[in-house]
């Protein structure tokens, strides 16, 4: 593989992990963004260059460029790599390159959970003393990173379906978590398309391959074509029974072929961790791994970062982050505040991008049911130009016959400074979203601290 790449928004955490991983394999590494962040400065610790600000005199005339499909055409730094005759990259053509180098691969799928299930299986396999390699879409508890090069056995990614890229990819061991109709922007045909896609990626296996799938989970049932073992909460041939939901943690057991496998705790929340931790445990059994090595660390995995992730307190009022932008994510989720007694769920909604607004907007009605009260943002346009009609304002209109709901306009800094002077004791605020909602713990954090500092 060449040695030299320049990423063009390198700052991601999907971008700044293959960043890593080529960093640690010796290779030169520069890129940009438009601002700074906690991974550019990581990537800077491992030697690479990155500027702030995306300009075409950035671009070296002797590297290979990477971008992701958010990367317009017109980008400076794109027409410069065009006009210097660079060979340009996606991000997915680094990842599947990564994928072959003579490690066993695992790979983590699906419309949900694949951020949750790669991570824990780099999560267990570490604190198991596998020394696994990884790239995964989100900062891993404890070990405090996305992407990892190590000389053991296994390599685990998360392998995105987004736009198609996915069957450049042949994992050793696939987990399908589940196939729902989204990123409609680029498959026209819904469920229909993710679905050739998916046939097209598993067709592309070798035969000794082997595919996990969520047996209940209608559509990804009708995958075929390939050796598949089924997971789910019954009649699978991993599945979970006697499942039981604490508190603080949920336990259950796991039979294989309907024979005893092991027990498992976890304290992750929701059923649909239930569904992560067996698809892992499975992928792992079917690797060869011993399940009695990495048993133990699956109940010490906190969740991925932006998994509903608890990012502050203050005031008896405990605040929430999460990735979720799709309706299926979002009742996950809000699954997961199941079981806080006396508390006052608020669910603070940035919708991401106008065409999944447009396209799923009845969903995104039906999936605040149980919320106490629902405030939903701007659109979050990651890129894309505004649709008429579809806009927070509207959705509001409409979602306010169903829950008790209110839009506010304007920046997260905004919100925060108009949510905040409403919230009480024992509300839980669940920042819900892929954009700017994500720095919403922090500017509430902010506002107490200077509304507490006025009181000394």
């Amino acid at each position: 593989m060449t040695q030299k790449y320049y990423f063009i928004a390198i700052g991601g955490v999907g971008m700044s992990g293959l960043a890593k991983y080529l960093l640690e394999n010796g290779c030169e590494v520069s890129g940009s963004d438009i601002c700074d962040s906690k991974y550019i400065d990581k990537l800077k610790e491992l030697g690479a260059t990155v500027h702030i600000g995306q300009k075409a005199e950035n671009v070296p005339a002797d590297a290979i460029v990477v971008a992701s499909t958010a990367i317009r055409q017109d980008n400076p730094e794109m027409l410069r790599a065009k006009e210097l005759g660079l060979t340009v990259y996606h991000r997915s053509d680094i990842l599947a390159e990564i994928s072959k180098w003579g490690k066993f691969f695992l790979g983590y799928s699906g419309t949900h959970g694949k951020t949750t299930t790669s991570g824990l299986c780099s999560y267990v396999l570490e604190k198991a003393g596998l020394k696994p390699s990884y790239v995964v879409g989100g900062i891993i508890p404890e070990i405090g990173c996305n992407a990892h090069s190590q000389d053991g056995k296994f390599f685990a990614a998360e392998l995105d379906e987004s736009d198609g890229t996915i069957v450049k990819y042949c994992p050793n061991i696939c987990v399908v978590n589940n196939l729902e109709a989204d990123h409609l922007d680029f498959y026209k045909d819904g469920l229909q398309s993710i679905l050739e896609t998916f046939e097209k990626f598993i067709s592309n296996m070798p035969e000794s391959s082997v595919v996990l799938v969520n047996k209940d989970c209608e559509a990804a049932m009708k995958l075929h074509g390939h050796k598949t073992i089924t997971f789910g909460l019954s009649d699978a041939d991993y599945t979970a029974k006697n499942i039981q939901f604490c508190t603080e943690f949920t336990t259950f057991d796991i039979y294989y072929k309907e024979e005893f496998l092991t027990d498992l705790k976890i304290i992750l929340r929701g059923k649909h961790n239930v569904y992560n931790a067996l698809s892992v445990l499975a992928s792992l059994h079917q690797a060869g791994v011993d399940v009695n090595a990495v048993k133990p660390h699956f109940s010490t995995f906190s969740g991925m970062g932006r998994r509903f992730q608890k990012v502050g307190e203050f005031g008896g009022v405990t605040v929430y982050d999460d990735y979720a932008h799709h309706p299926t994510e979002i009742k996950a989720t809000l699954s997961s505040a199941e079981g806080m007694s006396n508390k006052n769920i608020i669910a603070v909604f940035q919708p991401h991008r106008f065409t999944r607004l447009k396209n799923l907007w009845n969903e995104f009605l039906d999936a605040f049911s149980g919320v106490d009260r629902v405030v939903v943002t701007d659109v979050y346009a990651a890129s894309e130009d505004k649709i008429d009609g579809i806009n927070s304002e509207n959705f509001v209109k409409e979602l306010s016959e169903k829950v008790n709901c209110e839009y506010i306009s304007g920046s997260i800094e905004e919100v925060a400074a108009k949510l905040y002077p409403t919230l009480k004791e024992n509300d839980v605020v669940i920042g819900l979203g892929a954009g700017t909602i994500t720095n919403l713990g922090k500017e509430l954090l902010h506002l107490n601290k200077e509304v507490t500092g006025v009181g000394r």
